[in-house]
């Protein structure tokens, strides 16, 4: 029976490491960490420049107004969401009223 039971082998022995970044962020007072992708950051960023905002105001809003999903998810969201409504033609924009205002 222990023949039967055969492990694979990995397939890359070295420890695989993050593309993620960690950034420290203050949403409502508090202090926490986020894990994003350096794009994600980048959009982040330029979200809040264009909105005049600093990053740590434009994700306290994105967490006062998420739903279910974790703070991540949420500015995740939040930046498709952005950056959708900008490429698309207003009357192809769809409907996302019940998220932050651009």
């Amino acid at each position: 029976m222990a023949a039967a039971l055969h492990r694979r082998a990995r397939r890359n022995p070295e420890p695989v490491t993050s593309s993620l970044v960690i950034r420290n962020v203050v949403v409502a007072g508090h202090r926490t960490s986020v894990r994003l992708e350096p794009v994600m950051w980048e959009a982040l960023r330029d979200i809040s420049v264009r909105r005049k905002v600093t990053i740590h105001d434009l994700v306290t809003e994105i967490d006062r107004e998420r739903t279910a999903s974790s703070l991540t998810a949420a500015i995740r969201v939040y930046i498709v969401d952005f950056y959708r409504s900008a490429a698309l033609p207003a009357r192809d924009t769809p409907d996302i009223s019940r998220r932050l205002p651009i």
